[in-house]
Parts: structure tokens; C-alpha cells; sequence
């Protein structure tokens, strides 16, 4: 199973750029997307069910218009899609958690913080009910896969310019201590697990100054899981041969669960 996340900047106007051609050529299992920019009702029948595909979708939607947003396009129906249920961040559509049969997918959009630490409090506040969310599948005694935009790098090898982002939003000392909690209560970030020392890999980058070009970027999206499923994860990379959006998609691959 191939589960692909992605950070669009906007499915209306990625869908300019070749999306559905990229989709049914790339053919993951499940794709989640971050920060759509819209609500089902304002878009057209294929962006629900692409034509020529076996996906079906679920939408988490900002009631700001063009704001943040979350959608899963999956094959397999899972047993059950809901909110995060707090509805200060439901109401930005951050959240998707959709129970399979194997795991609990998190399709989640964190908030970023802004400058001068604007939105840090509400940030924070978020990452802590992510984690009750995760802890809570654990106690339970299912697995959980964590995808998305973070909106944090965590350590210096996460991004290019460590030393001149240090008071900056996304490697503020408060963001990166939350991963160091969210890791140390037993969730691994598999990017890292699979590549503890591998630099200059990113999977955002300004559209300002070449930045892509010169890749001078940041790895803020993530495929994350708690560390008794971690066996049955095969492979997580970067895809930063895709284009279209300022993020690059992430890709998690699993093994064949019996």
C-alpha cells in the first residue's frame, strides 16, 4: 500500500497544473491532501470522484473561504472518516482521521505559527490534541500513520539555513520541543528513521529567490507512526520530482499486512 501526502497550496489551482493527470498517472492508495482551499460545494463533480479512478473522497473544510482545508482520496472505503471534534481547529478543517481495518490514517494540517509567534499559542494547543489523538488510538491497541504539512523542521538537518531561522516560525524552540515530546512518547517520524543523517532533504521551498532551484527548503511534511508498526512500514520518501505546488508530495509505502 502507497500512501502519498501532499501540501497543494490550493486544489483549484493545482488542478491547472495537471493534477488529475499526475493522480491517475502516480495511482497511490490513498493520497492525502493538505490545505485545499476549498469546500466540496464549490467545486466540481471530479474533484469528488476523478473520472477514470476508483477514488472516493472525504473533505474537511475551513469555514473561512480559501482557507487551509484537508481532503483524502482513497480506494479502499474506510470503516469510518471524523473530525479531530474540537471545533476551534475543526473549524479551520484540519483534521481527518479515517479507521481502517490495520491503522487509524491522520490526515492533519498543523497550523503555522506566524510571525512574531502570532498563533504559537493556538499551534501548540493543536499539536497537544494531535497527540492525545495518537495516544489515544495506541491505548486502544491500534496503529496510527500521521501524515502532513507539520509546519515544523525539527532538527537543523530539516532545513537549509538553520542559524538564520532560528526565531522564525515553523523552527521556533516551542515547535521543534513538541517533536521532541511527540517522538518520546514512542511515535517515530519514518523520514528520519530510514535516513538518520541524509541531508538536503526538503519538501518545502519559497517560491522567493529560486529557492526550489537552488533547494534551499525545508522538510515539513511528514509520514508519522507509533513504533509498533513501524515494522510494516517498507519505505518513506520525498518526491520533490513533483511539481505544481510549493510543497512536494511525501510517500509512505507499507507491507503486505495479513
Amino acid at each position: 500500500m502507497r500512501i502519498v501526502a501532499w501540501n497543494v497550496n490550493g486544489i483549484r489551482a493545482i488542478e491547472k497544473r495537471g493534477f488529475f493527470e499526475w493522480l491517475k498517472k502516480d495511482d497511490p492508495d490513498i493520497l492525502c491532501l493538505n490545505e485545499t482551499k476549498a469546500e466540496p460545494g464549490q467545486l466540481s463533480p471530479k474533484f469528488l470522484n476523478p473520472p477514470g479512478t476508483a477514488y472516493s473522497s472525504f473533505w474537511a473544510s475551513a469555514k473561512k473561504k480559501g482557507y487551509s482545508g484537508v481532503a483524502i482520496y482513497t480506494k479502499k472505503q474506510p470503516l469510518n472518516v471524523s473530525f479531530l471534534g474540537i471545533p476551534e481547529f475543526d473549524d479551520e478543517g484540519r483534521v481527518l482521521a479515517a479507521e481502517y481495518k490495520d491503522f487509524t490514517l491522520i490526515a492533519a494540517y498543523f497550523p503555522n505559527s506566524q510571525p512574531e509567534r502570532k498563533r504559537i499559542d493556538y499551534k501548540l494547543a493543536f499539536n497537544e490534541a494531535i497527540l492525545n489523538l495518537c495516544n489515544s488510538i495506541v491505548k486502544k491497541g491500534r496503529h496510527f500513520i500521521l501524515c502532513g504539512d507539520l509546519n515544523v523542521a525539527h532538527t537543523p538537518i530539516d532545513l537549509a539555513r538553520p542559524k538564520a531561522n532560528e526565531n522564525n516560525p515553523g523552527y521556533l524552540p516551542e515547535e521543534r520541543a513538541w517533536m521532541d515530546k511527540f517522538i518520546a512518547a514512542g511515535h517515530v517520524d519514518t523520514f528520519r528513521y530510514f535516513n538518520p543523517e541524509k541531508t538536503g532533504c526538503y519538501t518545502w521551498w519559497s517560491y522567493m529567490g529560486s529557492a526550489r532551484a537552488n533547494n534551499v527548503g525545508w522538510r515539513i511534511d511528514y509520514h508519522c507512526v507509533n513504533k509498533d508498526f513501524l515494522p510494516k512500514v517498507k519505505s518513506s520518501i520525498i518526491r520533490p520530482d513533483v511539481t505544481g505546488s510549493d510543497h512536494c508530495p511525501v510517500e509512505i509505502q507499507l507491507k503486505r499486512i495479513r
